[in-house]
Parts: C-alpha cells; sequence; structure tokens
C-alpha cells in the first residue's frame, strides 16, 4: 500500500509552493474555486489553490444536488441568467456525463396554486427556448389522469395537470473533486486543510497570503500577481481581512435537506411542487432513497457547522405531507439530512426566496478579486468571466497574454467517454469487466457511474487489495474506493471518504456505521495517525453522523 500522490504529499505540495510566486491564487476549494483553477490552468496560468476544509466541504457537498435551469427565476423575471444557466447544464452534462444524469421533473398544477396550467405551459416552453433545450427534452403537458400515473403518490384533490420537463441531477461534492483533479492534472495546485489567514501586502497592494497547514500548523507564504476570493460563504471574511468589507456584502440564507429510505417513502417521479406558503420543494428519488429539499431561511450561525433545527425539519415534514398525503411521513422515518448555506448578495427587503441567485465580481483597492453569489449550474462561465477579467489585467500591467477559455468542451476527470451519447455504452461494458473481477452487477454499476472513465484505476486498486480485504474487515468496493480516495482524491478524514467522496454518510448513513471502525482503522495505518488523532477524527465523524439524524432545538 503506497503512500501515493493527491493525499499524501499534502505537505510536499505546501513546501513546494512556499516562497513561490503564481499568477493567480484562488481562495476557496468548492465548484467556483474548482472551476476558476480548471480555467485558469488551461489558458496557462500558473495556479494554486487553497481550502481550509475539504474540497467541497460548504455549499458545493450541501446543495440540491441538481445542476438545473432555474424554471423559478422565470417568475422573477431573470431572462438572462434562465438562458445562461439553462445553456450551461448542457456543457456540464457533456464534460462528465458521469456525475450528471437528466432526470424527468413533474411539477403538478393545483386549483389555486403556485403555477397556473396555462401559465405553466408557456413558462416551460420559454424555458426550453432560452436554455436551447434539445427536442427529446422539451416539455410537455399533463392532464390529471396522466400526472397521477407518473406519480400516483401526489395528492389528488384540486389536480388540473402537470408539467413535465427535464433537470438534471448531479453528486454535487464528486462533481467539485471531478473539476478538481481536472485543474490538478491539467497543472494546477490544490491542497484542502490549508487555511489563508492572512494576506501579504507591497505598497497597499494584495502580493500573497500566508497559509496555514490546518493539520500540522506549519505556515507558508505563497506570492501571486492576482488573488481571487472564491470562498462562498466565507467570502465577507476574507473582505475583512483585506479590510474591503463596504458596498455591497452577503447575506446567508440555509437550506436542509432530509433523506428517507425507499420502502417507507416509495417515490418514483422527481417532483417540483408548491407548498402552502408559495414556497417551491424538490422531492427526487436516487439510489433506493428519496430525499426532500429545501428550506430557505437567514442564517447568521457558524458558518462551517450549519444545523438543521426543529424548524427545518417539521417544516418540510409538513410540506411532504401537504403533497404526499398517504406516506404519513414522521420524524422517526428521516435516515439522514444535510444543511447548507447560499451565500446571496443582499438585496434590501427581499426574502431569501426572492433574492438573484446572479453572481457578482468586484475588486478591492488592494487587487483581490471577489466572486460571489451564482449557482452551481453557472460554475464554469462564472469562472470564464474572471479568468477573462484576470488575463486582461495581467495583460495590461504584465504584458502577459493567455490563450482563451478552453473549458467549453474539455471532459472533467473521468468523463472522456466522446460525449454523453457513449456513456450508456462504457457502463455495461466495464460493469461485466468489475463483475469478471467479482464485484456483484450492483456493486459494478456503482462504481462505474461513481468513477467513470477512472474506473480502471479503482478495479486495479481493488485486485491489489484483495490481500488486506481480511485484515481490515471491508468489502472490497469499499477498500478500493477508500484507497483510490487516499490516493488520487486528497482524503484526509473519514468524514472527507464518507460525505465528499462517496455520498454514503447522506444516502447509505447505515452502511457509515457499518464500516466507520474499519475505515479509520485503514487510514490510521496508511496515514501514520497517532492514537490522539484517531480519536479526534472517530469523534469528528461521530459528530457528523449525530447532526445528520438530530435537529437543533432553537426555542430551548
Amino acid at each position: 500500500m503506497n503512500k501515493n500522490v493527491f493525499a499524501y504529499q499534502r505537505q510536499e505540495i505546501l513546501k513546494d509552493v512556499d516562497g513561490k510566486q503564481f499568477d493567480v491564487i484562488i481562495i476557496g476549494g468548492g465548484i467556483t474555486g474548482a472551476g476558476i483553477a480548471l480555467d485558469a490552468t488551461t489558458r496557462g496560468m500558473k495556479t494554486v489553490l487553497f481550502e481550509m476544509q475539504d474540497f467541497a466541504a460548504g455549499t458545493s457537498s450541501r446543495s440540491t444536488k441538481l445542476v438545473h435551469g432555474g424554471l423559478r427565476y422565470l417568475k422573477q423575471l431573470e431572462v438572462k441568467l434562465v438562458a445562461e444557466v439553462g445553456k450551461e447544464r448542457a456543457i456540464v452534462y457533456e464534460n462528465g456525463p458521469h456525475v450528471t444524469t437528466p432526470e424527468w421533473m413533474l411539477l403538478p398544477i393545483y386549483k389555486g396554486g403556485t403555477f397556473g396550467k396555462w401559465s405553466t405551459s408557456i413558462g416551460l416552453k420559454i424555458y426550453d427556448y432560452l436554455a436551447d433545450v434539445k427536442k427529446s427534452e422539451r416539455r410537455t403537458m399533463l392532464n390529471a389522469k396522466q400526472t397521477i400515473d407518473k406519480e400516483p403518490l401526489l395528492k389528488q384533490d384540486g389536480l388540473l395537470g402537470g408539467g413535465y420537463y427535464v433537470e438534471y441531477r448531479t453528486d454535487d461534492a464528486r462533481l467539485t473533486i471531478e473539476v478538481m483533479k481536472k485543474a490538478v492534472e491539467c497543472g494546477a495546485k490544490a491542497i484542502n486543510y490549508a487555511k489563508v489567514d492572512e494576506f501579504i501586502y507591497e505598497q497597499g497592494k494584495a502580493v500573497g497570503v500566508k497559509v496555514v497547514d490546518q493539520l500540522t500548523g506549519e505556515s507558508y507564504q505563497v506570492f501571486a500577481k492576482k488573488i481571487i476570493n472564491a470562498t462562498g460563504p466565507w467570502v465577507d471574511t476574507l473582505r475583512e481581512k483585506d479590510h474591503s468589507l463596504k458596498g455591497k456584502h452577503l447575506i446567508l440564507s440555509k437550506g436542509i435537506h432530509l433523506v428517507f429510505d425507499q420502502n417507507r417513502f416509495p417515490l418514483k417521479q422527481a417532483i417540483y411542487f408548491d407548498t402552502p406558503d408559495g414556497r417551491m420543494v424538490f422531492a427526487i428519488p436516487r439510489d433506493g432513497k428519496t430525499y426532500v429539499g429545501t428550506t430557505d431561511t437567514f442564517y447568521d450561525g457558524d458558518i462551517a457547522h450549519p444545523k438543521m433545527t426543529v424548524e427545518d425539519r417539521d417544516y418540510l415534514i409538513k410540506a411532504i405531507n401537504y403533497m404526499f398525503p398517504t406516506v404519513h411521513i414522521t420524524v422517526e422515518d428521516i435516515e439522514s439530512s444535510w444543511a447548507g448555506l447560499r451565500p446571496l448578495i443582499h438585496e434590501e427587503g427581499k426574502s431569501p426566496s426572492e433574492i438573484s441567485r446572479k453572481d457578482e465580481i468586484w475588486t478591492s483597492d488592494s487587487g483581490i478579486i471577489t466572486i460571489a453569489g451564482g449557482k452551481l449550474t453557472g460554475y464554469r462561465k462564472m469562472a470564464e468571466t474572471i479568468v477573462d477579467l484576470v488575463a486582461k489585467l495581467l495583460k495590461e500591467e504584465e504584458n502577459e497574454a493567455f490563450s482563451p477559455c478552453r473549458t467549453k468542451n474539455l471532459p472533467i476527470s473521468g468523463g472522456n467517454f466522446g460525449g454523453s451519447t457513449n456513456f450508456e455504452s462504457f457502463v455495461t461494458k466495464k460493469v461485466e469487466q468489475g463483475e469478471k473481477l467479482g464485484f456483484s452487477r450492483k456493486q459494478s454499476e456503482r462504481l462505474v457511474r461513481l468513477y467513470g472513465t477512472n474506473v480502471d484505476r479503482v478495479f486495479e486498486l481493488a485486485v491489489d487489495l484483495k490481500k488486506v480485504r481480511d485484515e481490515f474487515q471491508l468489502p472490497i468496493d469499499v477498500l478500493a474506493q477508500l484507497q483510490y480516495g487516499l490516493e488520487e482524491e486528497m482524503v484526509v478524514k473519514p468524514e472527507d471518504f464518507f460525505i465528499r467522496r462517496t455520498g454514503s454518510l447522506f444516502f447509505e448513513i447505515h452502511s457509515v456505521h457499518q464500516w466507520k471502525e474499519s475505515v479509520i482503522q485503514y487510514m490510521a495505518k496508511n496515514l501514520e495517525w497517532t492514537e490522539e488523532e484517531q480519536n479526534r477524527y472517530r469523534k469528528e465523524l461521530e459528530t457528523y453522523l449525530h447532526d445528520a439524524v438530530t435537529p437543533v432545538d432553537e426555542k430551548q
């Protein structure tokens, strides 16, 4: 078992970048930062990215897990936003069909509801046009019977019909990881658990950063011609460090999601429905589970660890039982949950749901470039816009020329299928290969769909690791994924593996309870943890498991 690249050489990477100058430093390892790193490095910029937690640990692993076109923004007349993100979702899909999947969505229409039959039909038609939706995925309108046939659990009282259209389901954390890996493959440096503690200035201009390794406490100084603040909910914290927090500022909105087993909530069709108070909620079947979200409330608590409250939980349970009255969901049925924050640009007098999701870029007097707002779907376009700005500035100030954006038709890591039309045939072929190696069909298909064209390396590891499987009492597929995560995806802590690399804590929480100790023992041996480190990481994972099912009662 080799202590290999991406995970084990964190400290080597930090030593390597110490004292060096880059074209661009990116602060923030969510989807926005990952997209910027990929765009910048593929244009020829010397690029380094620092993330103070794990990659995708914030908003980018805690969304509704949809690369969607923003249908509801039509209601806010944000036509340009709908057109842009609608077209971008097709690009995201083509560049990584293993992490993004077309999902037919049903929008039920009720008498007295938010959406009328005529307005929904026109709205979806405009949506198809603006988003340049391909013919096979354009909307159809259904009558009441057709709507119930699609999803028998729906409330039938007052049902007029439904709109049927395509969204794209994704694994947000895996999307972020695959974009980050591609950036590293193309030459970028990326380090997790590396916190930018302060900025370094010369003559009033930010020329570098002091970085503190969150695992060792060691400090490093790294320099760059341009520094980008892409820290999502922490954007204003970095602006405070830069003494540039003035004018526009962020306001955070929290959203939670609940996960149920399909045996208890046997939803067969993804639904986008309006609640009695006029909000919109998704209910989505996924891998034997149904997840429902999201809430939308202003938030001013701990940014790193937002938690589900009793009020959040009860709101969604009430919404579920309103729209699916025969399921009788209770709090005991919740298997897992997650809470995430949306970093929105403050607009006076507007509720969280009304605030625009448009991204904005601004530059401080010291030269630090900040990007805030925006949506998961638009990450690539956001990156293109900000790297265009960096390229323009470097041309003006340094007389350096860089190539135009190259990411529009660039497959992300694991996405080299030659286009989405080849994905299913690839899956069929590789599933058969996995079965020959001893995986069950279910295990094999899950691995192929999770890792795409990187699955060959996972299969290789599975063969190599068979001799140590009994020592750690782990299924071979879990063991191969864990070793792959250590080697190629900078897994540092057990929660990195169980949350961001596999999604198990959200969608297979029983397996986390089953395999957590074996995973900790394997990581402890490979990463040479002390007993104190082992206990600390075990306690951190237990906290995540507790928070997934136990809400905070803010009224107590």
